[in-house]
């Protein structure tokens, strides 16, 4: 389509016929990525009224909203075996222009910081205490008590910069460098919380298909507090503070899929108590496509 088709479509977001303007947004919600240029010029320069720009920032949120979900099909319909792809697409509904290449170089600086003091001699409680020295007092990284379910705890670029987040945000970023750096950690499903298993070096491969039981679990480790390792028994006090019945997923490795359910889940919650409609409806619809949300 060429930029006079464009620019004639434009002009008609304004049309008071209800049944002109569904046909004009279903074209340009269709055009998709091509036409926000000419959309967001229109809107910071064109003075059409409110009903135009109100129009235009409906449609900019749409196609931003489709380009987000098709990556996260994608990201899902191939297994979701890349959990930091997933936590990026989180990032991007919420902050369209952030810079992925960014996030990927300061998450690549810790690692290397923490490749540096690891050797094939250490124990996996050894490598845990390396990792948690590096990752927690050098870079401070810690639980955001204060604003505990404030949305930016969920975004990886916002607890990057921050360096505070909540357990499951922090538990992502301490998985995603374990892995590169070749330790077998992955997540788990707890009620209320979100903590690390550290498994059994040959049990990595049916975990990240979600078929390893608690038998491959060395260890949890508690990225919320500082990378506590706790035991089998540290699990069944706080579920028994919680006064809820032990279930074997409480103890087992969960899948990455599982991990980004999750955490649409906790930010459809944080924008609907803070009366955010329209964004918990999206983020709703997001982790609906991924199935049953537990924990």
């Amino acid at each position: 389509m060429g930029n006079n088709e464009i620019r004639a479509l434009i002009t008609l977001i304004d049309d008071p016929d209800e049944t002109i303007y569904t046909q004009v947004r279903d074209r340009i919600v269709q055009l998709g990525d091509d036409i926000v240029p000419e959309l967001e010029r229109a809107w910071e320069v064109d003075d059409f009224g409110d009903l135009f720009r109100n129009r235009v920032e409906d449609l900019l949120h749409t196609i931003h909203l489709s380009r987000v979900t098709d990556r996260l099909k994608a990201w899902y319909e191939a297994g979701g075996e890349d959990l930091l792809e997933g936590a990026l697409v989180i990032s991007r509904y919420r902050y369209p222009d952030m810079d992925e290449q960014k996030v990927k170089a300061r998450l690549a600086a810790i690692r290397q910081d923490i490749w540096l003091e690891l050797n094939d001699h250490l124990t996996a409680f050894e490598k845990v205490r390396v990792f948690n020295h590096i990752f927690f007092q050098v870079h401070g990284f810690k639980g955001n008590k204060r604003n505990y379910h404030a949305p930016q705890n969920s975004y990886i670029n916002e607890v990057l910069d921050s360096r505070k987040g909540n357990p499951l945000s922090l538990a992502i970023i301490y998985q995603v460098l374990a892995e590169d750096l070749g330790l077998p950690m992955r997540g788990v499903n707890l009620p209320n919380h979100f903590v690390l298993a550290y498994l059994d070096e040959e049990s990595i491969g049916g975990a990240d298909a979600g078929q390893q039981g608690e038998e491959s679990v060395l260890f949890y480790v508690n990225a919320f507090s500082q990378g506590d390792i706790l035991g089998r028994n540290e699990i069944n006090e706080f579920l028994s503070k919680l006064k809820i019945e032990p279930r074997p997923s409480f103890y087992q490795p969960c899948t990455n899929i599982d991990i980004i359910r999750r955490q649409l889940n906790n930010l459809a919650n944080s924008y609907s108590k803070m009366g955010d409609s329209e964004r918990a409806a999206d983020l709703e619809k997001l982790r609906d496509m991924l199935g049953r949300v537990e924990g």
